[in-house]
């Protein structure tokens, strides 16, 4: 059912994308008594003019549920999302998970190019000269957004993860966040597997693009056999631009000012973005 209109939402993961929060969204729910849309909403960034009967409408709580929660990344970066979440749930916990930024701007960059939306000129879009207000760059800037949670939140409502303690610790990890949001039962295990990889073999992106007209024709039945093994007999991996030591130079002295800003919320998470490695760059990417 609805969320009721009596109830609220007990924590909010506002970012940060290509952080590993679909990993941590989907370790949660797996304990049935947590709840959380499956889709991202982006009700306080992109969707507000719904109004917030349609962002209550979206929930499917049952009997079982004992805490609710929402993910979209995207309220880290929109400017009025933090006010807009203060004024309807001010008790809210709120959980941001980073990463390197460098290494946070290349995987989004990756994400976009195997979708077809960006060229193979990496530098359009990662050197800061010409690209620093572009969203590869800008929501990097963790401090620049949080500053607008802080200024409206108390401290002790928002907590700050890395997503290098997901690969290093994924278990205590989930813990910590379950200790945040203030959960008092037992977390099922984490999910295991990368729940996105850009290794992943696709389709080539031209075949991409001829069959897209007749997507509500194969959606339905893309998980049967016969269309998973034709996809798999076609899909390769994709080659993605590298990024230069020059490039990722410029784009770890960009960030330089940021995280030495974000050293004053949380020291020891920042010992983990040392200058980014060029082949850490395209391996974790």
């Amino acid at each position: 059912m609805p969320l009721p209109p009596d109830s609220s939402v007990d924590f909010i993961i506002i970012g940060a994308a290509k952080c590993a929060t679909t990993w941590l969204q989907h370790s949660l729910t797996r304990t049935p008594e947590i709840h959380m849309p499956g889709p991202e909403l982006h009700f306080f960034s992109r969707q507000y003019d719904r109004g917030i009967s349609w962002y209550t409408d979206q929930f499917d709580v049952t009997r079982d549920t004992v805490m609710i929660g929402e993910k979209s990344n995207s309220y880290l970066t929109e400017p009025q999302a933090a006010e807009r979440i203060r004024d309807h749930y001010p008790d809210a916990r709120l959980i941001l998970q980073m990463r390197d930024p460098v290494k946070r701007a290349y995987s989004d960059y990756c994400m976009l190019f195997r979708r077809g939306e960006v060229s193979s000129r990496i530098d359009d879009y990662l050197d800061p000269d010409c690209a620093a207000d572009v969203r590869f760059l800008s929501d990097g800037r963790y401090t620049h957004h949080l500053t607008r949670f802080y200024d409206i939140f108390p401290a002790d409502q928002i907590l700050l993860l890395a997503y290098e303690d997901v690969r290093h610790d994924p278990n205590t990890h989930l813990q910590k966040v379950g200790a945040h949001i203030g959960f008092e039962g037992c977390l099922e295990p984490i999910v295991q597997r990368r729940v996105k990889d850009k290794n992943t073999p696709m389709v080539p992106l031209p075949l991409r693009r001829m069959v897209s007209p007749m997507r509500s024709v194969l959606d339905p039945v893309r998980h049967t056999w016969p269309v998973r093994s034709l996809r798999n007999a076609i899909a390769r991996k994709v080659e993605y631009p590298t990024l230069s030591d020059d490039l990722i130079k410029k784009m770890s002295d960009f960030y330089a000012p940021d995280i030495e800003l974000l050293r004053h919320f949380d020291p020891e998470l920042c010992k983990l973005w040392s200058t980014a490695q060029p082949t850490d760059v395209e391996r974790i990417a």
